[in-house]
């Protein structure tokens, strides 16, 4: 159930918000914590007593105070806390990436639903979302099709992108010191370095850092259309680099010391330096995007007269 999921996620959020308090801290208000974690003070309350009956909150003048670190063992298996349908789009990416679906490749909707274990309904409202964009196509008696990226699509695509970033890392910048992004900027920047140490054997772990930092950018300035439009751009400049794995792990590596240059811009508050990153990465990206063009098509690659495009980060 989608409230299920809301409240193993927010479970989840609060258990890594206690650990980043310290013990005897008080953790911010219902009101903040709704609005940080995305869910209803209801949910957010009910959290909030359960934690304090496994010992690790207890209550103190309205406020809940942290008493313990001790939480490892509590998180809920991260499969529960996904929705449907993200859990579909990621399983259509895989599909894509795995099934060597190219352009033109037929989409059944009953054989999605047996395949990934969704009803049909969820099957065709994730296929509508996307025929918005020109990605699938219905075709009357004959089902689904994949229609595949154009260059003019991933061109216009990426135009969106930089306007929504660069408003979003500004945003990002001016939240306040205390708020919880910056204790999770940290995180994903020490992972940024410890991918970055091995990243011989583990380049093939960047796409979900990747992911996981430019989400959090993006919620700076929270915005459920661009949210909603990220999906969309998840979807290209996410999943469809991995079409072609030429360079893969010097692609990589790139883009993870961009990250490191644009996280530290944001850690010292600086909008200048702050935009200069942000810009200097997308055009880093946008130039890596357009050199990638080949004239042999990998596995599901972008199609424009004849050229593949695969995409960086």
């Amino acid at each position: 159930m989608k409230s299920d999921t809301v409240y193993k996620r927010t479970y989840n959020q609060m258990l890594d918000l206690i650990q980043d308090h310290a013990v005897g801290a008080p953790l911010p208000s219902e009101t903040v914590l709704a609005s940080e974690m995305g869910a209803s003070r209801t949910t957010i309350r009910k959290v909030l007593n359960e934690l304090c009956g496994a010992a690790l909150l207890r209550f103190e003048d309205r406020s809940r105070i942290v008493l313990s670190h001790d939480c490892r063992d509590l998180y809920h298996p991260t499969v529960e806390t996904v929705s449907a349908s993200d859990r579909l789009e990621k399983l259509f990416m895989e599909w894509m990436l795995r099934g060597d679906a190219k352009p033109g490749t037929a989409i059944n909707e009953a054989e999605m639903a047996r395949r990934f274990d969704i009803s049909t309904t969820g099957i065709r409202e994730f296929l509508n979302r996307f025929s918005r964009f020109g990605l699938v196509e219905r075709r009357p008696g004959s089902g689904w099709v994949f229609k595949g990226f154009s260059e003019n699509f991933a061109s216009e695509l990426f135009e969106i992108r930089e306007m929504f970033e660069l408003r979003s890392a500004i945003a990002f910048c001016r939240q306040p010191r205390d708020a919880p992004c910056w204790n999770k900027l940290r995180q994903i920047e020490q992972e940024h370095h410890a991918l970055l140490a091995d990243i011989e054997t583990r380049f093939h772990d960047f796409s979900d850092l990747d992911d996981r930092f430019h989400r959090l950018v993006i919620h700076g300035a929270p915005n459920r259309f661009i949210e909603d439009f990220y999906d969309i751009i998840t979807f290209v400049f996410h999943y469809h680099y991995q079409w072609n794995k030429k360079s893969e792990k010097q692609r990589n590596r790139t883009a993870i010391v961009e990250h490191l240059r644009y996280i530290e811009a944001l850690l010292s508050g600086d909008e200048a330096a702050v935009d200069a990153a942000c810009r200097a990465h997308l055009k880093s990206a946008r130039l890596t995007l357009f050199q990638s063009m080949i004239n042999e098509t990998p596995a599901g690659g972008m199609q424009g007269n004849g050229a593949s495009v695969a995409t960086p980060n």
